[in-house]
C-alpha cells in the first residue's frame, strides 16, 4: 500500500469514538497487517482458512469481543462501534472470503446466547469464543433465499428427539463448521411455525457438499443436507415455533456488518486507485493530472464519505436503543452500490493490473455481488424499508 493509504480513513473522534475505540483500530490493524495479510492470496487460492488463524483471532481478542466473560469474552467498556471498526478493519485486507471465515460466529452465536438453554450456552460458547471451535448460521434454502417465513426444512418431535429432513445452501462456514444454528419449520406454515435448533458436524444423516464461488473464495460455502438427522430437544434454542423473531433480530446485526464491511471494501478500492493515479503517467503525465481522473477519485470520495455517516448513524441509533430497521436496510444498500461503483471505476482506473488474480481491486470485484445480495438483497431491502416507512 502506498505511504497516501491512510489518506481516507475514516475519522475517529467525537460523537461517536473515544480512546478506547482509537486503540482498539490501532492494535487490530498491527495484528491484520501482521498475521493475517501476509496470508490472503495462499488462503484464497486454497479455498480455506486454516484453524489456526481462528484460534490466533481468539488470543488477539477479536474473537471473544462483546461477549460474556463467563463464556471467555469480554464487555467492559466495549460497544457497537468496536464492532464497527473491527469488520471495517478486517475489510482493508481486501479479501472478504477471509474475513467470512473469521467472523462466522458473529451471526451463527448470537441466537445461542439469546435464546439457548445454560447448558448449551456452555457446550458451544467457550470452544467457539476459544477458536478451537467453528459456529455458522443456516438459513436460506434452495427453494427460496431471503423469504425464511416460507422455508421448508421440517423437524418433527418424537420423543427426546427432532428428526430433521430438508436442506440449506449457500451456507457461510457450512462444510467447516462444528456447530450450526439452524432454522427449522416445527409448526404451520409462515412465520409462526418456525424454530431454531443446534445442529453438531457429525450427527448421523447429516451431510454437506462444497460449493465453488465466483467469490469468497477463502471461506467455505456449502449446501447441507437433512436426512432423518435426529437431534436431541435441549438442542431446540428458544421457544418452540418461536424462531422467527431471533432470526430477523440476528438479520439486523448481519446487514450492518454487510454494510460495514462494504464501505471498508469501497474505501480500499479508493486508497488503492488513488495511490495507483499518484505513480502511474500516462501521455507524459501522471494518471491524477487528468480531470476525467480526479473526478472518478472525487466522486469515490464523495459515496465513501457520505455511506460511512449513514453507517455511524444507524450504529449509534441502534446503540441508543432504537431499533432502526428501514435505515439499516438503506444503509446496506447504500454501501453495496458504493462498493460496486468503486470496485468499478477502481478497475477502471488500474487497467490491466485490476484483472490480474492478487489484486486487491480484483477481489473486491469478485465480492461486489455477494455483498449485494447476502444478508438480504438490495430488492429485499427497498422493499422492506418502505414497508418500515408504512409506504
Amino acid at each position: 500500500m502506498s505511504e497516501h493509504s491512510a489518506t481516507f480513513d475514516p475519522r475517529l473522534g467525537p460523537p461517536y469514538y473515544n480512546q478506547t475505540h482509537i486503540a482498539w483500530r490501532d492494535s487490530l490493524r498491527r495484528f491484520v497487517e501482521e498475521e493475517l495479510e501476509p496470508h490472503v492470496d495462499e488462503w484464497d487460492e486454497a479455498g480455506d482458512v486454516p484453524l489456526e488463524a481462528h484460534r490466533k483471532c481468539a488470543e488477539f481478542g477479536l474473537t471473544g469481543l462483546g461477549y460474556p466473560e463467563e463464556y471467555g469474552g469480554y464487555t467492559e467498556d466495549i460497544d457497537l462501534f468496536h464492532f464497527l471498526l473491527s469488520t471495517q478493519e478486517l475489510a482493508r485486507m481486501g479479501a472478504g472470503g477471509v474475513t467470512t471465515a473469521l467472523t462466522t460466529h458473529v451471526i451463527g452465536l448470537p441466537p445461542v446466547l439469546a435464546g439457548g438453554s445454560p447448558a448449551l450456552k456452555q457446550k458451544v460458547a467457550p470452544d467457539v469464543i476459544a477458536g478451537k471451535k467453528i459456529i455458522a448460521l443456516a438459513i436460506t434454502e434452495p427453494s427460496g433465499g431471503s423469504d425464511v417465513a416460507a422455508l421448508q426444512t421440517r423437524a418433527e418431535r418424537k420423543g427426546d428427539r427432532y428428526v430433521v429432513n430438508g436442506s440449506k445452501t449457500f451456507i457461510s462456514g457450512g462444510a467447516k463448521a462444528d456447530f450450526l444454528t439452524v432454522a427449522v419449520r416445527t409448526g404451520g406454515a409462515g412465520a409462526s411455525g418456525v424454530s431454531l435448533m443446534l445442529m453438531e458436524k457429525g450427527m448421523p444423516g447429516f451431510t454437506s457438499t462444497l460449493l465453488k464461488k465466483q467469490g469468497w473464495w477463502a471461506s467455505d460455502t456449502a449446501s447441507l443436507y437433512f436426512d432423518d438427522v435426529a437431534v436431541p430437544v435441549e438442542n431446540l434454542i428458544g421457544d418452540e415455533d418461536h424462531g422467527f423473531r431471533l432470526t430477523m433480530n440476528n438479520f439486523n446485526s448481519e446487514r450492518l456488518y454487510l454494510a460495514a464491511g462494504a464501505v471498508s471494501a469501497a474505501r480500499v478500492c479508493l486508497d488503492e486507485a488513488t495511490a495507483w493515479a499518484r505513480e502511474r503517467v500516462t501521455f507524459g503525465k501522471r494518471l491524477t493530472e487528468h480531470q476525467v481522473i480526479r473526478h472518478k477519485i472525487a466522486e469515490m470520495y464523495r459515496l465513501v464519505s457520505a455511506s460511512q455517516a449513514y453507517l455511524e448513524q444507524c450504529v449509534w441509533r441502534l446503540q441508543s436503543g432504537e431499533r432502526p430497521a428501514a435505515d439499516i436496510a438503506m444503509a446496506k444498500v447504500q454501501a453495496t452500490l458504493t462498493m460496486e461503483f468503486c470496485a468499478r471505476e477502481a478497475s477502471q482506473i488500474l487497467g490491466g493490473a485490476s484483472f490480474i488474480r492478487g489484486s486487491k481491486i480484483e477481489r473486491i470485484y469478485r465480492e461486489v455481488r455477494v455483498n449485494a445480495i447476502g444478508g438480504g438483497s438490495e430488492e429485499i431491502m427497498r422493499d422492506l424499508a418502505a414497508r418500515q416507512l408504512g409506504i
